[in-house]
């Protein structure tokens, strides 16, 4: 038998509310069982990005990251962000260590290619060091990692915290019976995007191909699910998605994606 193993990814919009943040932070140290929390930070880093007069350059809704933005994202997701979060978890009982991908070279990427777009400082993830990990977690620590890898010649790369999370649970999932929670401000995958509880609770291959012909599953939401079906056809045991209340063992209103 395989240990459990938790891979909790939470979104920017909970780390910029102080409440939304304490909230959550107490339902992750709550979880039972081994766990890893990956976090983003984006609009924090645009918030000091502006305040240094360093203007955020965005193509559909992805950062173009330049010299400057490394510097800026590197001092918010992998300090300010990071660091408070590992704080406040020492201060709930969860021994918690920060830690970016070049960390222990932890998460090893190589800059995304120039296409139709130059993104910059971009990274695509090419490995975990899942041996690492194991580690950690066996000397009872919890790792939260930033959205930042590392190409392994000095440069730190921006990368996105979703696939962070989906490849982390990838790389843990030959070892462990990992599932992989994206933690969001909805209650999962809607039916109405205007009715917060018309939650679609399980999802599987066929039944996501029919949310999509019928454009449930749309925009935003596209990424976020082909991430999570990605590291369902790597091993990862299941998906769920959710707000902060999914965490809680005794809530059923969120998403279950299987195979």
């Amino acid at each position: 038998m395989k240990n459990k193993l938790s891979v909790v990814k939470i979104g920017g919009n909970v780390i910029e509310d102080e409440n939304a943040l304490d909230v959550f932070l107490t339902a992750f140290s709550k979880l039972e069982g081994l766990k890893i929390l990956v976090h983003g930070g984006g609009k924090l880093a645009t918030q000091l990005a502006t305040k240094l007069g360093i203007e955020s350059k965005m193509i559909d809704g992805r950062r173009i990251t330049d010299g400057e933005t490394v510097d800026i994202i590197t001092m918010v997701y992998g300090g300010l962000a990071n660091k408070k979060i590992v704080a406040q978890l020492q201060a709930k009982n969860t021994n918690a260590i920060g830690l970016s991908g070049a960390d222990g070279d932890s998460i090893q990427a190589h800059k995304r290619p120039v296409k139709e777009i130059d993104y910059g400082f971009v990274g695509d993830i090419d490995g975990v060091n899942a041996a690492l990990l194991s580690k950690l977690l066996a000397a009872d620590l919890t790792p939260i990692f930033c959205a930042l890898s590392h190409d392994g010649a000095g440069q730190l790369l921006n990368t996105n915290a979703d696939t962070i999370a989906s490849e982390i649970a990838i790389g843990m999932a030959p070892t462990f019976e990992t599932t992989l929670y994206y933690c969001f401000e909805k209650k999962g995958v809607l039916m109405d995007i205007a009715d917060e509880n018309s939650v679609v609770k399980d999802i599987n291959t066929n039944t996501y191909k029919s949310l999509l012909s019928d454009g449930i599953i749309a925009d935003g939401m596209l990424p976020k699910l082909h991430n999570c079906f990605h590291a369902l056809n790597h091993n990862v045991a299941k998906v769920c998605l959710g707000d902060v209340t999914m965490l809680d063992k005794n809530t059923e209103l969120f998403t279950t994606i299987k195979l």
